[in-house]
């Protein structure tokens, strides 16, 4: 018999904290907002979630490494914003980020999600942190919470287990 595992649409019982970058602030704004309502909406309640504010993209997952790894958080939602320029700066940076982020859940076991926009334009960034359901910093906190209430369904799986 085959078993199927998810996670939960509540985060009642859930903390969270948020990485934000204040470069491209219009945009992260905006991802911001998506990401407090989703939650919000999941139930997580202010006193439940942290908002850190880091100058930029790079600094996203040294930042989201730490509040994993004190134990005070199911997830991290990680947010920036990376729009393509002329030169190569762009690549090296988005690039960095990605592992980083990824490496934070790997080396840590609390999920880091990516709500870290890498788009060519500043019009697409807007578009994809706009006030609505398309919102990436929205995507970014459902994911974390659904990867936090799923791995509360394993052994050794969240902070509270220990």
């Amino acid at each position: 018999m085959t078993t199927s595992q998810h996670g939960s649409p509540s985060a009642t019982a859930f903390r969270f904290a948020i990485v934000v970058s204040r470069f491209n602030e219009e945009i992260t704004e905006g991802l911001l907002r998506g990401a407090r309502t989703a939650l919000a909406g999941a139930g997580v309640r202010e006193e439940d979630l942290t908002v850190v504010r880091v100058p930029g993209a790079f600094e996203i997952p040294l930042v989201a490494r730490r509040l994993a790894k004190t134990g005070r958080f199911d997830a991290v939602v990680c947010l920036g914003c990376i729009i393509k320029g002329a030169t190569m700066h762009f690549e090296y940076i988005a690039s960095a980020v990605s592992k980083g982020i990824m490496d934070v859940s790997a080396d840590t076991g609390v999920p880091a999600t990516f709500g870290v926009l890498t788009t060519l334009t500043e019009e697409q960034a807007a578009a994809r942190a706009a006030d609505s359901a398309d919102n990436k910093g929205r995507e970014a906190a459902l994911a974390a919470f659904e990867m936090a209430a799923l791995l509360r369904q394993f052994p050794g799986g969240t902070r509270r287990d220990g």
